[in-house]
């Protein structure tokens, strides 16, 4: 069954939940796509003198058609005029393997019946109810051997023409009384909580003064009178102040003098040393999305690989005797876990190297300030930093690896208990080098005592103190570290060559694609040189592409000063991760198009707008 609500109606559901009956789901309550046709209502005189007017059809396009098994479909039309009397029908061509068919072809209705009388000045004639009569374009896919399958329909009253020419694009609507013989109340009920928000955004000169002022907000004293932290107060929920303030100060330098300032402030509402940053206050969550953002490679290159191998080749590793499954041996399980965490602990704490810069300069302004704070204890410098590297970065990215892109998918559910109990011994080693030697053998959960006594040794623990250390210091980092590239995605995908005619597999070749912070390039193969470099500076938009422009899907466009290069991804979600990071590392260029074409150039026009300009503006707003 499905929920559908119109856009109009779910302002009258938003903020609290709903009961809503389950409706049946069948092929002729699903469709999508429009159609554009023109109406035109002439009247003619015939050869014998009488009155006739005559209905003209021209059924132009459809747009948007749904695949078909995940092909493009054979669409044709029926035009019918509908009446109480009469139901007369016309069918246009079939269309081969398109979503996006070009019809333009005109069908003629006579809709004023001849009349009897001969003489040119008699006008009164017999007329059918021109009230009742109405338009109805059916369309469907050519089924061939099977039956045809109906893809949505339009109707269209005669009475809104009178003597004009009408034309307009129409959406496709499910068809009439298809559902009624169904009984809905067999289906049950959703219920659901529906949030919806409509922003109203200006440009960007608009926002200047408040720009601005938020930038200043770490030069106020005291820090709670700011712009940013006023911000953050007067938001329900502060994520959404938390993130498009940090990408904010983030783009302008301001970052780290404003999470210092706030800070401070919190550790002053902090009374003991064991509970510094462990809230959800304005400072941590501005440290959360920094890492989340600065840290992406560097969790890439740290976790990702040993992140890999736990997934791609499981080992049993639960230890819980309360979760053991019939014919488990907890001594190997509990093998496989120690070598896990400590390939994971080992690949963590020999990569300070790596460590962002920013997050350096962070976690150095935290460190200070929790000792400041509490001068009497030498533990509290590294509890500050712990916090925030091990709990909120590394184990985090450790128990979710899809939601930090280190992994496609979701693991499965015996995985997923594994990097918990990764996650777990990764939180617990962290904070080892904040506590002292009478707390280390103190566990929550009893089956991990016997797990951590391999690991604890002194080694373990200098090893973590001398992590934090380097995490935590400005001094050791260079600053041409700063301008290396990001390197932040890459793999195999499809390339249209350019200046090629319509038709021919060889027009596309596969190539291997690389995406940096400063490049997008594409390669003949992997670890090869580069055959064609875009400076991400210049790309000006990146946008899916039609898939009626080269009958293939999973395609999107990259935009930039000389021809659109079209690519094609493996598969839709492939093609989803492409655009969004090509998105993301582009989204702050000066150049960015407005609208776009989202078809091809082909043949001496666009698919999309039939304009024969190769370099006219685009017909559709860009989304990103």
């Amino acid at each position: 069954g499905k929920v559908s609500i119109k856009k109009e109606d779910l302002c009258n559901y938003t903020g609290k939940e709903n009961w809503f009956m389950l409706q049946p789901v069948d092929s002729n309550s699903e469709v999508q796509g429009k159609v554009h046709l023109e109406l035109k209502l002439n009247e003619l005189i015939t050869d014998n003198g009488s009155v006739c007017q005559q209905l003209v059809v021209h059924i132009k396009e459809c747009h948007g058609l749904p695949l078909i098994n995940g092909q493009n479909c054979d669409p044709y039309a029926t035009v019918s005029l509908v009446g109480p009397s009469r139901n007369d029908q016309k069918k246009t061509k079939v269309k081969k393997k398109t979503s996006n068919p070009q019809f333009n072809e005109t069908f003629y209705f006579e809709v004023t019946r001849s009349s009897s009388y001969t003489k040119k000045s008699q006008f009164q004639v017999e007329e059918e109810d021109i009230e009742k009569l109405e338009v109805r374009v059916d369309l469907w896919n050519n089924g061939n051997l099977v039956q045809d399958i109906f893809l949505g329909e339009i109707k269209v009253p005669v009475k809104v023409l009178r003597n004009d020419s009408f034309q307009a694009w129409y959406l496709l609507q499910p068809r009439e009384n298809g559902n009624k013989s169904s009984k809905t109340d067999d289906l049950g009920s959703l219920r659901l909580n529906i949030c919806y928000t409509e922003d109203c955004v200006l440009p960007s000169e608009y926002y200047a003064s408040l720009r601005n002022l938020l930038l200043k907000s770490s030069d106020v004293q005291p820090i709670s009178a700011s712009a940013a932290y006023i911000l953050s107060e007067v938001c329900r929920d502060k994520y959404d102040a938390v993130l498009p303030l940090v990408r904010l100060l983030l783009h302008h330098h301001k970052l780290v003098p404003f999470v210092a300032a706030v800070a401070e402030l919190d550790l002053k509402d902090t009374q003991e040393a064991n509970t510094v940053f462990r809230g959800n206050s304005l400072a941590t969550r501005c440290v959360d999305e920094m890492m989340k953002i600065v840290g992406k490679h560097y969790l890439k290159v740290t976790l990702k690989p040993v992140i890999d191998e736990i997934c791609e080749s499981p080992k049993p590793c639960e230890i819980d005797p309360i979760k053991l499954r019939e014919g488990d041996n907890v001594e190997i399980n509990m093998e496989n876990l120690r070598y896990y965490v400590d390939k994971v602990f080992r690949e963590i704490v020999r990569s300070s190297i790596s460590c962002p810069t920013l997050m350096c300069d962070v976690f150095y302004s935290l460190r200070h300030l929790a000792a400041k704070r509490f001068p009497n204890d030498p533990h509290v410098q590294y509890s500050a930093v712990s916090s925030f590297v091990f709990l909120r970065f590394f184990a985090v990215a450790v128990v979710s690896p899809h939601t930090f892109h280190l992994r496609p998918h979701h693991p499965d559910a015996q995985t997923s208990r594994t990097l918990t109990l990764i996650s777990k011994a990764i939180q617990t080693l962290g904070s080892w080098g904040s506590l002292t030697k009478s707390k280390l053998s103190s566990f929550k959960e009893m089956f991990m005592c016997e797990f951590f006594k391999t690991f604890q040794e002194e080694k373990f623990t200098e090893s973590v103190k001398k992590f934090l250390d380097d995490v935590s210091s400005t001094e050791s980092k260079e600053p041409s570290g700063l301008s290396e590239p990001v390197h932040l995605k890459e793999g195999e995908m499809y390339k249209r060559a350019q200046g090629r005619t319509r038709i021919g597999k060889k027009n596309f070749k596969k190539r291997w694609f690389c995406l940096t912070s400063r490049e997008f390039t594409y390669h003949k193969q992997q670890d090869k040189e580069p055959i064609f470099t875009i400076p991400i500076k210049n790309i000006l938009a990146v946008e899916k592409l039609d898939e009626s422009s080269f009958n293939k899907k999973n395609m999107f466009q990259v935009l930039h000063g000389e021809k659109p290069l079209y690519i094609q991804a493996n598969n839709c979600v492939e093609a989803s991760e492409w655009i969004e990071a090509l998105c993301r590392v582009t989204r702050c260029n000066q150049k960015r198009l407005s609208f776009y074409h989202p078809s091809a150039f082909l043949n001496g026009s666009w698919l999309c707008c039939k304009a024969t300009i190769e370099n006219t503006v685009g017909c559709a707003r860009c989304t990103a």
